[in-house]
């Protein structure tokens, strides 16, 4: 096995902005959360009604990794998911606490309850891309680099998988980021946690 790894590709979602590999790639001026979603939704021009039932996280991470793995030929599908956060489900969360307080109108949503916990966008994007490996959500304070660089590489080198979809995909209330990448034996930018950094702050 070749001991070095590669970013293969990366994509970003902040500021009503999509960035693929660094380049700008969809812009829209709406400050609405929803609306910002499922205009990109409309701008992969995809075909998957089960998107309009997810909850927002999920619909973050699944937008950002449909742009990573669309392209992507891997003849097993062994790609691991990897993807940490610092709010959890917090956002869908406060939504079910919502209905359960709620004493004129007391009905906690099946529909809501099942997106309660942050693995569910990875759940998804397995669906989606019939992906049956490793897969974990990680909550720290912030994106943690280091911790991402080593788990991921063993990830490989471990042969768990062929290649690692990864990052770090938060929302909470008004507040929303996605850095995701898939790390491969292919690519030209190494994967190290310096690189990682690099390209998370810019």
């Amino acid at each position: 096995m070749n001991e070095k790894l590669y970013i293969q590709s990366y994509c970003k979602i902040k500021n009503n902005k999509v960035t693929l590999n660094g380049k700008v790639i969809f812009e829209n001026d709406t400050f609405d959360i929803n609306s910002f979603l499922k205009n990109i939704y409309k701008n992969l021009e995809i075909k998957y009604p089960k998107f309009f039932k997810m909850d927002r996280l999920s619909k973050l991470a699944f937008l950002s990794a449909e742009y990573l793995l669309k392209e992507t030929v891997l003849e097993n599908k062994n790609i691991a998911i990897v993807f940490s956060n610092n709010a959890s489900s917090l956002d869908t969360d406060r939504k079910h606490q919502d209905s359960i307080n709620d004493n004129q109108n007391y009905f906690p949503s099946p529909a809501v309850f099942v997106y309660t916990l942050p693995n569910i966008g990875i759940g998804e994007i397995s669906i989606k891309h019939q992906l049956k490996s490793e897969n974990a959500f990680f909550i720290f304070e912030k994106y943690n680099a280091n911790f991402h660089h080593i788990y991921e590489n063993n990830l490989v080198k471990n042969k768990k998988c062929d290649a690692v979809l990864a990052g770090w995909v938060n929302i909470d209330e008004n507040s929303y980021e996605a850095f995701l990448y898939l790390v491969s034996e292919n690519g030209v930018i190494e994967h190290s946690e310096k690189k990682l950094i690099e390209l998370y702050n810019n």
